[in-house]
């Protein structure tokens, strides 16, 4: 015994660090702990069927069950469910010996009679016709006779015993895996994979905290070629094209070199006459569908492997189209607008469907390739089923939902809401989540609380966005789509992590409305920026990360130097927040 009493916390720590010792094999020393601190592990009974388990002694593990039965006065379902994974294991291992009578006896007169799970019991029975190990283990889900399936069974029983009689298994690795897991959820910067062995990129001695700098929170270019404002971005879903649409007409489709991450031109697709106010990539990176703003009625489908225009589509000249979606199947999209037109297209621009009367701002494609969820007029989102034709309310606002955009795994909508009858002035950020229809949706909105729509309650309140005239597109992205990113008529850029109420940067640069911005979604350190200012911006971190050559570099791009605060406001800095 140690030279103070122990606390209950001190008893809880020195057996989980026994439990660890044990685990790692380091037996005599975790005895030694055992002996010193007077302590048991486990009770003696489980440490009994533990080792009848790990020896294969069946009859022996059902005794050491009924001792822990008569200690614990256990439900008789609980029992049963112990028992049964004791029998099943028995069962199987005899199976595996080739010894088929004593694996029916078993089935027969020790699993049957508990009555649990008979549907297991009839799935056993067909095990003994198995041709091989190989397909016993793969029907059974079984890692075959040994230790590997026995420890297996045992951590399985350790979850139905009390604390007094044995540690939940491995309840220290359990535990630091819960704290690693919550430092990285309250890193506000962390925006990396991690390895399959998280340890390998964490160390237990020190917290976790990412830094600032490996961020995307500087403006490593600074693209012009655009004559006018640009209203929109979009990364290729590959992430190695960058397309551009501005009030000049043209849409720039821009390669990026995937080691130096240098931008050039790849097309200047040409022709959109009232300007290109939305548009959008097939999920296979081949086409772009290009809508221009109010007065346009036309849409173009552009080929990305040959840089030619496939097909204008003008389906009528009363059509007002805004906006477009791909489905994941990338041969249709939906476009839609303000006039009533919401349509059904594949690649040939042939009107597959319709919905007629239905005036929405904005449409997206969930990942079944039947689902499409429209913002309309009447200050709605409501899902479209383009297979049989049926329609959902998901809900009502009170102004304009005016764009919206949708996470890559389907689960949430990012909403930005006219407010006031116009952009509210001041409009703060939000995110709701909800489950509507199987949907959680993550709205911004012109105060973007965070809201449980199903239970009616708020969660959490983001803010920093400045929206008071022009409808901004916004962005998920970052490892696992942890962010948002939006424009602002501040002339900013504002990244928040979605569990956080304040903005964690605000990106300086652009000297007029930011319009759109998007993050790339093969490389979580690329977001870019569009503005009025008829740049395109591209931020990444601010760590020295290329060594560009200064040679050849294209007339419509400027690579910003390290330590940018020497160009002042061209730099592209991050403010905090």
């Amino acid at each position: 015994m140690g030279a103070f009493p122990l606390t209950h916390k001190d008893k809880d720590i020195i057996r989980l660090i026994g439990q660890y010792l044990k685990n790692t094999g380091f037996e005599q020393t975790a005895d030694k702990l055992v002996d010193e601190s007077g302590l048991y592990l486990e009770h003696p009974v489980a440490t009994q069927l533990r080792s009848h388990i790990l020896a294969g002694n069946w009859t022996k593990a059902e005794a050491s069950l009924a001792e822990l039965h008569k200690l614990l006065s256990s439900d008789e379902s609980m029992m049963k469910e112990m028992k049964f994974s004791v029998l099943k294991q028995k069962y199987l291992e005899m199976v595996e010996d080739g010894k088929l009578i004593e694996a029916i006896h078993c089935l027969r007169y020790e699993l049957t009679p508990l009555k649990f799970n008979t549907g297991q019991v009839h799935k056993l029975s067909t095990y003994v016709m198995y041709d091989s190990l190989d397909e016993l283990k793969e029907m059974a889900n079984w890692a075959g006779k040994g230790y590997a399936s026995r420890q297996s069974l045992m951590e399985h029983l350790q979850t139905f015993l009390p604390i007094h009689i044995v540690l939940p298994p491995k309840r220290l690795d359990k535990l630091l895996d819960q704290a690693v897991s919550h430092q990285i959820h309250q890193c506000k910067y962390h925006n990396r994979s991690l390895s399959p062995h998280l340890y390998d990129d964490f160390s237990l001695l020190t917290d976790h905290i990412c830094a600032k700098d490996s961020f995307p929170s500087r403006c490593t270019h600074i693209l012009t070629q655009h004559g006018d404002q640009v209203w929109f971005c979009r990364f290729s879903p590959d992430g190695s094209l960058l397309a551009t649409g501005s009030k000049d007409g043209m849409i720039y489709v821009w390669s990026i070199d995937p080691h130096t991450y240098e931008f050039s031109i790849k097309y200047s697709l040409e022709g959109h006459t009232y300007g290109v106010a939305h548009l959008a990539w097939s999920p296979d990176s081949k086409h772009i569908v290009a809508c221009g703003p109010d007065e346009c009625g036309d849409v173009w489908i552009w080929d990305i492997e040959t840089g030619e225009l496939k097909v204008r589509m003008s389906h009528s000249t009363d059509d007002s189209l805004t906006s477009v979606s791909f489905h994941k199947d990338a041969r249709r999209f939906v476009t839609g607008g303000t006039r009533g037109q919401f349509y059904h297209c594949d690649l040939e621009g042939n009107v597959l469907d319709s919905w007629e009367g239905i005036r929405v701002h904005c449409v997206g494609c969930l990942n079944d390739n039947k689902t499409v969820l429209a913002a309309d007029s009447h200050f709605r989102l409501r899902s479209y089923n383009f297979e049989d034709l049926s329609d959902q309310h998901l809900l009502q606002e009170s102004h304009s939902i005016v764009s919206f955009t949708i996470s890559e795994d389907g689960r949430l909508v990012l909403l930005n809401i006219d407010s006031e009858g116009r952009l509210g002035k001041n409009a703060l950020i939000s995110a709701i989540t909800c489950h509507v229809t199987d949907i959680p949706i993550l709205y911004m909105y012109h105060w973007y609380p965070y809201w449980d729509l199903k239970n009616n309650c708020m969660v959490r309140k983001l803010h920093g966005l400045k929206q008071g005239y022009y409808a901004i597109h916004s962005s998920f992205g970052g490892v696992n789509q942890d962010f948002v990113a939006s424009g602002s008529e501040d002339n900013k850029v504002y990244i928040w992590h979605i569990e956080k109420e304040s903005p964690i940067c605000a990106l300086e640069g652009h000297t007029q409305t930011v319009n759109c911005v998007h993050w790339n979604p093969a490389n979580p350190s690329m977001i870019a920026s569009v503005s009025d200012d008829s740049t395109i911006r591209i931020w990444g971190p601010a760590m020295p990360a290329i060594d560009s050559p200064s040679t050849s570099r294209s007339p419509y791009t400027s690579r910003l130097p390290q330590g940018g605060d020497s160009f002042a406001n061209l730099s592209g800095r991050c403010t905090p927040v």
